[in-house]
């Protein structure tokens, strides 16, 4: 075997999906290699230097689980044993999150939350039994703590579990909560944001601030289109410098709250150009204080600076289930490693893109 060889079988091992620092070396493939687009997908487009690049999809335990070893593909081939067909992990997707090596899903018909645990290989899930139960989870957010926080529709509340599924508490139940859509949290865990976005006719269309045991402290907004006001607000993100990104749909904008609840800016406006939004429907922020935005129209999510300037758009709308286009896009998150979980409600997955200079410095270690 000559070295060139040996080179390109170790950047091929390495070129699938290392989902978050805890998996560190090069990871074997996973079974469903017919997810892998044909060649690389990037954005921006070639001859512009890419920033982001398609690495892979999830839809069932098959995408994380280990390949066979020789010894068990030998006995597979001699005795004709053919794989079953992955089960699909999802029936309706709501929202991700991201952390730490775990890919966290709400389903709303499910009513779960459905576990990608990529440095164990394994998928679990939780939400089912009392007083953990989840009727429809709508938004799902991790601290740093690991803890996760689940905006629960049905219930009114939020539920709060360990990494594993373990319950803990409830948020709100004491605070009339209409329709929670939204959770945030900040890093340390010591403010909880729920976005509750009531009813239509509603004018309590607000967020709620709690600390880390449960007490409101603050409420932000209330129905209007003014600086602090809110129409339709559907989700929330707290930036690493302590900042309140609101993503208010019905007046296509992001708001910006410091810690304390101050409103200090908004950014984007009704449209169908690059940087306008027309049906917003998920945020993140990054490690940089990027902001992400998925739009159900666009079928897109698109990067803004912090100050609100677009930086990148990403993915398309398409009515084929392919690799960077969407059907009905939802929520997204963004990892420590700075790799973005996209889900689609139509299609049933969630597609990972990392940052292209991840791609680099991984090669760059072998």
């Amino acid at each position: 075997m000559t070295a060139l060889t040996v080179r390109r079988r170790r950047f091929a091992c390495c070129a699938v999906l290392v989902l978050g620092a805890a998996l560190g070396a090069c990871t074997p493939p996973p079974a469903r290699k017919e997810a892998a687009p044909a060649r690389a997908l990037v954005w921006p487009a070639p001859p512009e230097t890419a920033r982001f690049t398609y690495e892979t999809q999830l839809r069932s335990a098959a995408d994380i689980e280990r390949p066979p070893t020789p010894e068990e593909a030998l006995r597979k081939r001699l005795t004709g044993e053919t794989a079953a067909e992955p089960r699909a992990a999802f029936e309706k997707i709501s929202a991700v999150a991201a952390r730490f090596g775990r890919v966290y899903v709400t389903d709303t018909v499910m009513r779960r939350v459905i576990v990608f645990d990529v440095p164990r290989r394994r998928l679990f899930h939780f939400g089912l039994r009392a007083p953990g139960r989840l009727e429809k989870p709508m938004a799902v957010a991790v601290d740093a703590n690991r803890n996760v926080y689940v905006a629960d529709a049905g219930r009114r509340l939020v539920v709060v579990y360990d990494d594993f599924g373990l319950y803990l508490r409830t948020v709100g139940e004491t605070s009339g909560l209409i329709r929670p859509t939204g959770v945030a949290v900040s890093d340390d865990g010591e403010r909880i944001y729920v976005v509750d976005r009531a009813h239509n006719e509603s004018d309590q269309h607000r967020v709620l601030v709690f600390d880390k045991n449960g007490r409101q402290l603050r409420e932000l907004g209330r129905r209007g289109s003014g600086p602090g006001e809110f129409n339709v607000p559907v989700q929330a993100a707290v930036a690493p410098d302590g900042k309140l990104y609101v993503l208010d749909s019905g007046n296509f904008r992001v708001q910006v709250f410091d810690a304390e609840g101050k409103h200090l800016r908004s950014f984007g406006s009704s449209g169908d150009t690059a940087g306008s939004f027309a049906r917003p429907r998920g945020i993140a922020v990054d490690r940089a204080n990027r902001v992400y935005v998925s739009d159900g129209f666009f079928g897109n999510f698109q990067v803004f600076d912090p100050r609100g300037e677009l930086l990148l758009a990403i993915g398309r709308q398409s009515a084929e289930d392919e690799p960077g286009r969407y059907g009905l896009i939802a929520g997204l998150s963004v990892d420590e490693t700075g790799r973005v979980y996209v889900a689609d409600q139509l299609f049933n997955k969630i597609e990972v893109i990392r940052p292209a200079a991840a791609g680099r410095a991984a090669r760059e270690r072998q």
